[in-house]
């Protein structure tokens, strides 16, 4: 067959679908409707390359810290930069202060000037924020007049948090870094854990696939009566092949309008997106920029996709000039070929059992044509299964009757309506398998207990004792504050001989590091070192501090300009001996007193680098006093909450990631489920009214619809599970993981399938009671 003659019967097609009144441009919007669901994910997904790349090129032209020791000299060109990051409830706000140090400076990106002192430039969601009902601590935690906010080149995100405020008087030091330029670390980059790319791989081969599964039923819509119109032709002298190509030709003008309505979703959600966040991830719109290869793919293999899968669908289908052939007995789908997919899947991943992430990496290719069979072997198996189930149904109630005739003369249509359900299931159910097996890998417990403590604060430079407990006590939700302060003594007041360190606490603080028989204030103590012998392993220290003997706190070494702040202390006589805790909070080896037994002049040399605070629980912005005292004290400070355990970044943002597809991907089937739902309603609407004028209860119908709907579902859920338990047990041998089934995150996942098709079988409701009735039955 040439070229031209392909050419004129799909256009003559394409033609028919235009002109073909009401009807054909009811099934064309379906049609279009439902590619173009489709065709709006595919290019966001054509658009992440872009949307990775440039949230790392503002990272990267926006960074301001050097790995390296050596800091450049202040000249013209240099500023002075300080970390003031913080949190505000669970959004990260990240903050610095800037100080130019010359007139050649460099701005940071999205910037037009240095702010001045007491000003400071705010992105456009913390402008917004600052001047709502709610951040009133917020406000009071930055006490800076807004000057400016931030340009899009300097954000990673429309609703990023960050600010730049003016500074003076800045020091260059291990928190306040003097630079040149802004740039990209220093640091080497981090080797890729195969694992992780592993996941990567298999999330965007799950999110994509049910995509393509739905597009490829989509132009299927309205195939019934297709076929029957189709027989006109073959009467007016159309053979076979040619009434094909047109069959062809009409869903190709659907899948053509398909592209127009997906790029108009697109562009809706590509604003829509500008402007909001998702799960914590928001982008600029011009992030979503599909990729120009990727994106004339999508429009290639659409239409593309629409004329095979029309041609492949009409080989089981005779259309002959008096009508079509199809209510016949049909001959039973054979098995042996619909398992070669899912086989065939599993032959590419088992090279890679065992591989783990310390023989080299995943092959990429092998990985997405083996998760890629296996997910579209479902939609090869779901319709042997749905008819091999319904053929051996019968006995039950009218409705029940009903629904199970339907199927077990459409069978095929049924099982393409949950094909796309059951492979987002699979996937998911896949994922969470390897997502729950590594997470103990990409989790580690950091010996923190919350219980005890909630928060804690790292100055940026060590505070004198005296004010920093008060300052933090009494702060609003605090309930106790520990500020154990350090310094140390010696035998002599120079170059001493014996010398260790010496903590310096309340009874409340000191509890925190050993265990104490008793205490009150004037109290001293020294810990011991269990070992496996009998006397301690720091009994040579233990032997130098003995009741009545002269120590030197903070002695002097060498030539040190600080000579003269020696501190002599006679050590007291009610000296105890105790262990200290295996928990303590801090290295508490040493000498551990009470202020009381200190002299006055000691104060000075009693400095304490951070704070352990115990906050009530009953105070819900807790925190967020804390922190506000913590910017009043220092505003270079660290606050952070302890956790018992800390997972890696990368693993997080992944399993973010994938959320966020998963939502739009179940946004998407339950959009394309409706949409099917209705085109399957409108099919059958004059049936419906006959059977209603013929007497049938429109709640026989109903729960008609709703068993026609149920048992497809379930199928494919149970096929969805075993699949996707399968790739999931493979997945987590290829990492040498132990296989463990978290049945309730299976269940979970099924369940959540189960939810979309209930919600989109009610919606389907309000059509299917106008659908009958008897006037339904008029026809032009």
């Amino acid at each position: 067959m040439s070229p031209r003659q392909w050419a004129r019967d799909l256009t003559m097609g394409v033609h028919f679908a235009v002109t073909g009144g009401r009807e054909g441009w009811v099934r064309m919007t379906l049609t279009a409707v439902g590619v173009g669901l489709g065709v709006a994910l595919l290019l966001l997904c054509t658009a992440l390359p872009n949307v990775f790349a440039a949230r790392d090129r503002v990272e990267n032209a926006r960074y301001d810290y050097r790995y390296s020791d050596k800091s450049p000299q202040k000249a013209d060109n240099t500023f002075l930069t300080a970390d003031t990051d913080t949190t505000w409830h669970d959004d990260d706000v990240r903050g610095r202060l800037l100080e130019p140090e010359g007139k050649r400076a460099p701005l940071p990106p999205g910037v037009d000037s240095f702010p001045g002192k007491g000003d400071m430039v705010v992105s456009p969601a913390l402008k917004d924020l600052l001047a709502s009902d709610g951040a009133k601590l917020l406000r009071e935690r930055l006490p800076y007049r807004i000057t400016g906010t931030i340009g899009e080149s300097g954000l990673i995100g429309s609703h990023e948090l960050a600010y730049y405020a003016g500074a003076s008087g800045l020091t260059a030091s291990s928190a306040v870094h003097r630079l040149t330029e802004y740039g990209p670390p220093d640091a080497p980059a981090e080797k890729t854990d195969p694992v992780l790319l592993l996941m990567v791989l298999v999330v965007f081969v799950m999110l994509l696939t049910p995509v393509a599964v739905f597009i490829a039923a989509a132009v299927r819509f309205g195939g019934e009566r297709r076929d029957r119109r189709l027989a006109a032709l073959r009467l007016v002298g159309s053979d076979s092949h040619m009434t094909r190509r047109i069959a062809a030709g009409e869903a190709l003008a659907g899948a053509l309008l398909g592209l127009v309505v997906g790029s108009g979703f697109f562009l809706l959600c590509r604003q829509t997106l500008g402007s909001t966040e998702v799960l914590g991830v928001s982008v600029w719109p011009s992030y979503l920029d599909p990729s120009p290869v990727l994106a004339a793919l999508v429009a290639l293999a659409i239409p593309v996709a629409a004329v095979l899968v029309t041609l492949l669908a009409l080989r089981g289908v005779v259309v002959e000039p008096l009508g079509v052939v199809r209510a016949a007995k049909q001959r039973s789908r054979r098995l042996w070929w619909r398992l070669l997919p899912p086989l065939a899947g599993l032959a590419m991943l088992y090279p890679m059992i065992g591989k783990g992430r310390k023989n080299g990496e995943f092959n990429q290719y092998l990985v997405i044509g083996g998760v890629l069979l296996l997910l579209i072997g479902i939609t090869a198996l779901l319709p042997w299964v749905v008819e091999a189930v319904v053929v051996r149904l019968g006995k039950g109630t009218l409705s029940w009757q009903l629904a199970v005739r339907r199927l077990q003369l459409s069978s095929g249509t049924a099982a393409r309506m949950v094909n796309g359900i059951a492979v987002a299931v699979a996937g998911a159910i896949a994922l969470q398998m390897l997502f729950t097996g590594t997470q103990s890998q990409y989790t580690k417990a950091t010996g923190q207990d919350t219980g005890r403590v909630q928060m804690q604060v790292v100055f940026s430079n060590p505070k004198t004792l005296s004010g920093v407990e008060r300052e933090f006590s009494g702060t609003k939700g605090v309930r106790a504050a520990v500020a154990p302060a350090i310094s140390s003594y010696g035998d002599t007041r120079r170059d001493p001989e014996n010398s260790n360190g010496l903590t310096v606490g309340n009874c409340t603080a000191l509890r925190e590091l050993a265990t104490l028989p008793s205490c009150k204030d004037g109290d001293v103590f020294i810990t011991r070192t269990r070992s496996h012998y009998e006397t301690p392993s720091n009994a040579a220290e233990i032997a130098v501090v003995k009741p009545g003997r002269r120590l030197y706190i903070d002695p002097s070494y060498g030539d040190s300009t600080e000579r003269g702040r020696e501190v002599p202390w006679t050590v007291p006589a009610n000296l105890r001996l105790v262990d200290a805790r295996k928990d303590s909070l801090q290295d508490a080896n040493g000498l551990l007193v009470t202020p009381a037994a200190l002299p006055a002049k000691a104060a000075p040399a009693l400095i304490s680098d951070g704070v352990y605070l115990r906050l009530d629980p009953s105070v819900p912005d807790a925190r967020e006093y804390v922190r506000n005292t913590v910017a009043r004290i220092d505003p270079l400070a660290l606050a952070f909450g302890w956790s018992a355990t800390q997972e890696n970044a990368k693993y997080t943002s992944i399993r973010t990631g994938l959320f966020v597809g998963s939502a739009f991907v179940l946004a998407l089937i339950g959009a394309s489920l409706l949409v099917s739902q209705l085109e399957q309603l409108r099919e059958r609407r004059k049936l419906l009214s006959a059977l209603v004028a013929f007497g049938t209860r429109r709640r026989t119908l109903s729960l008609s619809l709703l068993w026609q709907t149920a048992l497809p579902v379930g199928l494919g859920l149970l096929l969805a599970t075993t699949v996707g338990v399968t790739l999931g047990s493979v997945l987590l041998k290829m990492t040498r993981t132990p296989v463990a089934m978290d049945w309730s995150s299976v269940l979970t996942m099924t369940g959540v399938g189960a939810a979309v098709v209930a919600v989109v079988t009610l919606l389907s409701v309000p059509p299917l009671l106008r659908m009958m009735r008897p006037d339904g039955l008029r026809t032009e």
